[in-house]
C-alpha cells in the first residue's frame, strides 16, 4: 500500500465521518422531540440529560474523527 493510497483513504474516512456528524447534528436539531420520545420509551431521562448525552456523544465522535482520521491524513500529507 502506498502513502498516497492511505492518504486518500484517510481523507475519504474524514469526509464520511464528518458527514455523519453533520447529519447527526441536523437530525438532533430538526427532530429533537421525536428523538426524545423514541428514546424515552426505553430510558427515563430528563430532557437536559438527553441533550447532554447527545452533546457529549457528538464531541467524542468529533474528537475521534480528528484524532484517528484527520491528524494522520495531515501527517502523511506533510511527510509525502
Amino acid at each position: 500500500m502506498s502513502i498516497e493510497l492511505i492518504r486518500d483513504i484517510l481523507l475519504w474516512c474524514s469526509i464520511i465521518n464528518f458527514s455523519v456528524l453533520f447529519l447527526w447534528g441536523l437530525i438532533f436539531l430538526a427532530a429533537h422531540e421525536w428523538m426524545y420520545r423514541l428514546h424515552g420509551r426505553w430510558f427515563r431521562l430528563p430532557v437536559d440529560q438527553f441533550d447532554a448525552i447527545h452533546y457529549a456523544g457528538m464531541a467524542a465522535y468529533k474528537i475521534g474523527v480528528i484524532l484517528f482520521n484527520f491528524v494522520p491524513y495531515i501527517a502523511l500529507h506533510i511527510v509525502a
